[in-house]
């Protein structure tokens, strides 16, 4: 079964799990703990009912510590395994899974926001967003897509379909600041098989003057107004 005091002696599975080295890890813990407290405070069931004794009597249950809690929202955002696959890694069943993600969500939520990490929602702020010129207004755009299961209507399939990824997904664009590699800005989710340059259009984000913006050849054709846009090209395989 998966869990912190175990993966922690393994720095290298520990960043490709999570997305985080153990002392990023660490740093986010604090503040990860007091959100989940403020959301769900420990004199209340876990529906919300006043608690007829204290708090911690009973079974532990597998997710009783912060440091679990965290790992197994870090694990889940990052790698997007189904939620029995993902239940199995912590010996949860599926709907204890599904649970916890719910549960859990909110607190990442908080979490991002107390720590001033959490990216902005709304295309037309990111002008006016410190985020995205600290160090210097040099952006990179970039769409990114999460498998889902298919489904079983055939009008769900054909619209979450994406012929890049081959496979059912749910698609976000990304604005990164290059300087501080923090993402910027996060768009609303839209189905896989939509462009990636036809959501960014869509999404009207509104940029800082004179931003350099680097874009990859799904973004051809995406020219916003007053932005310097450079796209990288591939290199091309030498036959031998």
């Amino acid at each position: 079964m998966l869990t912190y005091e175990k993966l922690k002696q393994k720095p290298r599975e520990f960043l490709s799990a999570t997305g985080m080295t153990q002392g990023e890890f660490e740093i986010v813990l604090p503040s990860f703990a007091t959100a989940y407290d403020k959301l769900y405070p420990k004199n209340l069931t876990f529906d919300g009912r006043v608690r007829a004794r204290a708090g911690g009597a009973g079974v532990k249950g597998v997710l009783s510590k912060p440091e679990d809690k965290l790992l197994f929202s870090l694990v889940y955002q990052k790698t997007n395994p189904l939620q029995t696959m993902h239940g199995l890694q912590f010996g949860l069943s599926q709907g204890q899974t599904n649970y916890w993600i719910h549960r859990l969500l909110p607190v990442m939520r908080e979490t991002l926001a107390v720590l001033g990490m959490k990216p902005e929602r709304e295309a037309h702020r990111v002008a006016t967003n410190f985020a995205a010129v600290e160090g210097g207004a040099n952006l990179a755009i970039d769409g990114t897509e999460r498998r889902l299961q298919r489904s079983s209507d055939p009008v769900i399939q054909k619209q979450k379909y994406s012929g890049k990824k081959k496979a059912h997904t749910d698609k976000n664009i990304l604005l990164v600041n290059e300087n501080t590699r923090r993402v910027v800005y996060l768009s609303p989710t839209v189905e896989g098989k939509q462009h990636d340059s036809r959501v960014a259009k869509e999404a009207a984000i509104t940029y800082p003057a004179n931003a350099i913006l680097n874009k990859d050849s799904g973004f051809q054709g995406y020219e916003p107004d007053g932005v310097l846009s450079r796209q990288v090209k591939k290199k091309r395989k030498v036959k031998r």
